[in-house]
Order: structure tokens, then C-alpha cells, then sequence
């Protein structure tokens, strides 16, 4: 069975996608048969792996609205072994055509129930905000990654979504676990840098990676060319980094 992982942060811009693309990227290349679901209607993963949203004819959404079984809706991708459930823009509209639903928060957990059992990682990329959409990749999910941008007002963001994962695992999802923070964007040229991840490390000890994702302009490149870092440029700092985060996650799923 798979380990499903909800890749969430409320805030954008705090490299999310770039998480999800490149770790389940990585996984796949470590050869763990990967899918990754885009539950964000910007489509920025599915377009992050080379899939025009735009000629996406089927995507989560149909999952969603119990349309189509999840296994219609699975694509390759440019990586081997790792495979895609795109978004477009009609996922915009799931939370207004869902709203009177019975068990509309457990919609995506259902869907995935069908899942293939050969997957060894479900990556759910996640919207920017505590909607339903939001709301499902957390009632589904075994564990939550946060990833945080070192920044100011970094763990103000992280209290409110710890608060937003209790209330799931109280009423909807009593097995919900935090997975890891993965402090992203780091500019060690700045004492604020080093002092964000002392705090965050302060308050949540061994759930904080020891990898450090730096800000690297090949990572903010990559998308545009529909590639994971991996495949646009390996030698790169942040491909570097991302792999680092990756042996980290796998030593802490083979030994739990």
C-alpha cells in the first residue's frame, strides 16, 4: 500500500510545487514507483512535469466528483516510474459543486482507496489555502510536509496550519501525522535566514530536516521548461539539495 503525503502550506510562494515536483522526482529516479497529484487549480505541477493543463481532458477534478475512477485519470510523465493525476482549470469550481455533498471532505481518500497497490508514494500537491480542496489532500493523506520559506513571519503560517492539521486529525482523519518541515528559499547571506530555521528547529526538534533547500535560480527555471530540476539541471545547487531531502525522507520511512 502506498504512503500518501500531502504537501501543504497555506501560504504561497513558499516553494510547495518545487517540493512536490522534485522530491517525487527524485523518488522515482531511486526508483520508487511514484504518482503525484496536482490538487491545485493553477496546475503548476502539471505543467512543472511537462503536461499542457490546457489539453488536459481529464484531470482530478472528475475524481472528485466521483466522474471517472482515479485509474482513467493516471499519466506518465517525463521521469520513469513516476506518473501524474494533472489538474486544469476546472478544479477551480470543485469546492462551489461540492458544497452540499455528503463526505464531500473525503472525496480524494475514496478515490485513492482504487489505487494501484504497486505505488510505494502518493505526493499530493496542495492549493495555497484551507479550502475543501486543501481539506481532502489532508482527510486522505497519512502525513502532512510542510515546506517554509525562511522568512519573518514563517512560524506565524506554520501555528495556524498545525492548528488546521489537528482539527483534521480530530474530526476527519485520526491517523494524520506531520512528516517533516523543509525549511526552503534559504539565503545564508542574511541573519535572518539562520535565525528563522533556530526557531522553527526550536519548536518542532527532530520533525525539521536537517537539509536546507537554498534559493536557486535553476530551481525557479526548471518549471518553464516543463522539467524537474533533475532532468534541466542535476548538477545544479538546488538538484543537489533536493536529493539530500529525499535520502533524509527515505531513511526515516525505511526505519519507521
Amino acid at each position: 500500500m502506498a504512503k500518501i503525503i500531502a504537501i501543504c502550506n497555506q501560504k504561497g510562494g513558499v516553494g510547495k510545487t518545487s517540493t512536490a515536483v522534485s522530491l517525487s522526482s527524485c523518488l522515482s529516479l531511486e526508483g520508487k514507483k511514484c504518482l503525484l497529484v496536482d490538487l491545485d487549480p493553477q496546475g503548476n505541477a502539471t505543467s512543472g512535469l511537462g503536461v499542457n493543463k490546457r489539453n488536459v481532458e481529464k484531470s482530478v477534478y472528475h475524481a472528485l466528483l466521483e466522474q471517472n475512477p482515479i485509474s482513467e485519470l493516471i499519466l506518465s510523465t517525463c521521469v520513469k516510474n513516476l506518473y501524474l493525476i494533472p489538474s486544469n482549470d476546472a478544479l477551480s469550481g470543485t469546492e462551489v459543486e461540492l458544497v452540499g455533498e455528503l463526505g464531500r471532505e473525503a472525496r480524494l481518500r475514496k478515490a485513492l482507496q482504487s489505487l494501484d497497490p504497486s505505488f510505494d508514494f502518493v505526493i499530493i500537491d496542495c492549493p495555497p489555502s484551507f479550502g475543501l480542496l486543501t481539506i481532502n489532500a489532508l482527510t486522505g493523506a497519512h502525513s502532512v510536509l510542510i515546506p517554509i520559506q525562511c522568512e519573518y513571519y514563517a512560524l506565524e503560517g506554520l501555528s495556524q496550519l498545525v492548528k488546521t492539521i489537528n482539527l483534521v486529525k480530530d474530526n476527519l482523519n485520526a491517523s494524520l501525522e506531520i512528516e517533516g518541515i523543509v525549511m526552503t528559499m534559504a539565503d545564508f547571506r542574511t541573519n535572518l535566514t539562520q535565525e528563522v530555521i533556530d526557531e522553527v528547529r526550536k519548536h518542532f526538534g527532530s520533525k525539521v530536516y536537517k537539509t536546507i533547500i537554498p534559493r536557486n535560480i535553476r530551481l525557479s527555471e526548471a518549471p518553464g521548461f516543463g522539467k524537474p530540476i533533475f532532468l534541466y539541471d542535476k548538477d545544479s545547487e538546488g538538484a543537489k539539495k533536493y536529493k539530500e531531502l529525499t535520502k533524509e525522507f527515505l531513511l526515516f520511512n525505511v526505519t519507521n
